[in-house]
């Protein structure tokens, strides 16, 4: 597609790979709105970007419908979703309490699907669009201590899978990408410390990636990439 005809909603676009994305999407030309949970952060962000932010929290279905009609109207239409809101949580199965999983599964799928749903309503009606999930490595492998942050992601990849399938006869192209570790406020929220943080993935290597799987002519697409840093 022609980056300057873009009209972008990105969720959760106040920090990270959703932020660098709308920042790049922006520096060539699309029209961008981005969407976060706190009124203070998404606004600060989206001065920073030169974009339009919203209040919005993805797993509450009035929110997103307000965010849609609002994003629709401010842009004069809709042709790409980049679906990257999403949390993380991490412990061993035994510790890792009701709570805790729902709360994961409320934000990385159900807020996915919401999003999803109401992209595809509009897109269908048009015949043309663009959904990018943004899912990760843990959606292909599953490791220790990740009951809830991975069988998140594993949905997530069955949604894109399901949606492709069914929206592909619309003219609606359904991807994903899936980084690896990539250094952002993600990690520092949950503990982590990185080391080698020069050899480590940044989101600017992500921005990259959805921006490159969006230029591509419309007659085809990239259905999945996966990110590693080269020697981390």
């Amino acid at each position: 597609m022609d980056i300057t005809k873009a009209k972008v909603l990105i969720t959760g676009g106040s920090s990270g790979i959703g932020y660098d994305t709308a920042r790049l999407l922006r520096e060539l030309g699309a029209q961008v709105v981005i969407c976060g949970r706190h009124e203070e952060t998404i606004q600060q962000a989206a001065k920073e970007l030169g974009v339009i932010g919203i209040k919005a929290d993805v797993s509450n279905e009035t929110d997103v419908e307000r965010l849609f009609d609002v994003a629709i109207k401010a842009m004069g239409g809709l042709n790409v979703l980049v679906n990257n809101a999403g949390i993380g949580y991490f412990a061993p199965l035994i510790d890792t309490a009701l709570a805790d999983f729902t709360k994961i599964w409320e934000i990385n799928v159900k807020g996915a699907f919401l999003c999803g749903k109401h992209a595809a309503k509009h897109f269908v009606a048009q015949q043309t669009g663009n959904i990018i999930n943004i899912s990760s490595t843990a959606g292909s492998k599953g490791f220790a201590n990740g009951s809830a942050y991975v069988a998140s992601k594993f949905a997530l990849s069955g949604l894109t899978e399901c949606w492709r399938m069914e929206l592909r006869k619309h003219n609606v192209r359904v991807m994903q990408v899936n980084p690896s570790e990539v250094i952002t406020d993600f990690g520092n929220k949950l503990g982590a410390t990185p080391k080698d943080l020069e050899r480590k993935l940044k989101p600017s290597e992500i921005s990259h990636v959805i921006v490159a799987m969006l230029t591509m002519n419309d007659v085809g697409f990239v259905t999945d990439t996966t990110v590693w840093a080269t020697n981390p």
